[in-house]
């Protein structure tokens, strides 16, 4: 099994970019030009590297290697991304690996491109990038190849094989995970590990609640020792934990409804599953069935919401009453989402400013959870 910190550090090792590997500061999906980007160097990645995997690393300083990390990232969407976009797509993976001097929310991300030994090129026009495009790598370099009739040629798996080589975990370095993982945590979040096929070591923590006779948690942390690969729940996360001979699963919850009618709802399973070849699976299951109020009901919280979004833009003063409701509004236009309002993240926007300088940061807290929640729904 690889050590996906010690691949990172052996990665960078090669201080620049190269044709198996590329580093970026962050990614950017919430644009057209960087969700283009993106899908150039997976494309010029996988047509450099036919028979060897290749890397992108997320969070690294580019002129000095510095490692400053980037958030959590939640991955469901990226080979979605990348099959939409791309002919011949290879299989990629999205990893959060923790480092030991990153802050607690802090992770560098690790893109895993595999080999499939085809030529991939654009299926479609992605921003200024044209259909059937075919992009390879030149050094550090993602280009367009403008000739014809491009070649698959196998030039870095000797090198790569060894860094993955020199990547591979041992004893003394599972047992570090171990120990680093339980003395990092507090004792009330009851830090553990649990072995899995006799090879695969899990360690988790989090805070445990107690909620209509029923076991939470909050704040967990969740990491693949053997791999140095971590998952991560906040405190604005209720979740349930199982697991069985093969497989560790966390089902999270999410607390919705009016006011005084709320309650928990299942949004996402997430399946790790442990081969008995010595490889595992992270697989999600989407749970969510939204609830239903009356319509009268919904489109009379719509249209207050609006209201209020109204007063903000306008820089007009709120009354009592209505700042009693801005406490609400992430929440109430999350449910009008789920009950066919489709513009309410653009609606949402316009009171960012306003929510996140309210003295109240639990407001902000509940409109970066309802932009999350309407994100992932409306994926599914």
């Amino acid at each position: 099994m690889i050590n996906k910190r010690l691949l990172i550090k052996n990665l960078l090792s090669h201080n620049d970019e190269n044709s198996f590997y590329d580093k970026k500061q962050k990614l950017s999906f919430s644009s057209r030009d960087g969700k283009a980007k993106f899908l150039k160097h997976i494309c010029a990645l996988s047509n450099s590297n036919p028979l060897n995997n290749s890397y992108i690393v997320i969070g690294v300083e580019d002129e000095e290697n510095k490692i400053f990390g980037v958030d959590f990232f939640d991955d469901s969407k990226i080979q979605n991304l990348v099959n939409a976009y791309l002919n011949n797509p290879p299989k990629i993976e999205y990893e959060n690996v923790p480092f030991p001097r990153l802050p607690r929310y802090k992770v560098v991300g690790l893109v895993s491109i595999y080999p499939n030994n085809k030529i991939t090129s654009l299926a479609k026009n992605a921003w200024k990038y044209k259909r059937n495009t075919i992009f390879y790598r030149i050094g550090s370099n993602s280009m367009p190849f403008l000739g014809e009739n491009f070649e698959l040629r196998n030039t870095n798996s000797e090198i790569v094989k060894s860094i993955e080589k020199n990547a591979r975990n041992n004893i003394e370095l599972t047992l570090d995970g171990v120990f680093d993982f339980i003395n990092k945590h507090k004792p009330a979040h009851n830090p553990q590990y649990k072995v899995f096929n006799e090879q695969f070591v899990l360690c988790w923590a989090g805070e445990q609640k107690m909620i209509n006779n029923e076991e939470f948690f909050s704040r967990v942390d969740i990491e693949l020792i053997n791999e140095r690969v971590q998952l991560f729940f906040s405190a604005l996360d209720d979740v349930q934990i199982t697991y069985n001979t093969n497989s560790f699963i966390i089902t999270e919850f999410i607390y919705l409804g009016l006011e005084k009618q709320e309650k928990y709802y299942p949004l996402e399973k997430t399946i790790i599953h442990f081969k008995e070849n010595g490889k595992h699976d992270i697989v999600k299951e989407f749970l969510f069935q939204p609830p239903t109020f009356d319509d009268e009901i919904m489109m009379n919280i719509y249209n207050s919401c609006n209201s209020i979004i109204k007063k903000i833009e306008e820089n007009s003063p709120l009354s009592a009453t209505e700042h009693e409701e801005v406490l609400r509004l992430p929440t109430n236009y999350l449910i009008c989402y789920l009950h066919g309002f489709v513009k309410v993240s653009e609606k949402l926007k316009k009171a960012k400013n306003y929510i996140r300088n309210l003295e109240d940061k639990t407001t902000y807290i509940n409109y970066k959870e309802a932009l999350r929640i309407i994100r992932k729904v409306k994926y599914h």
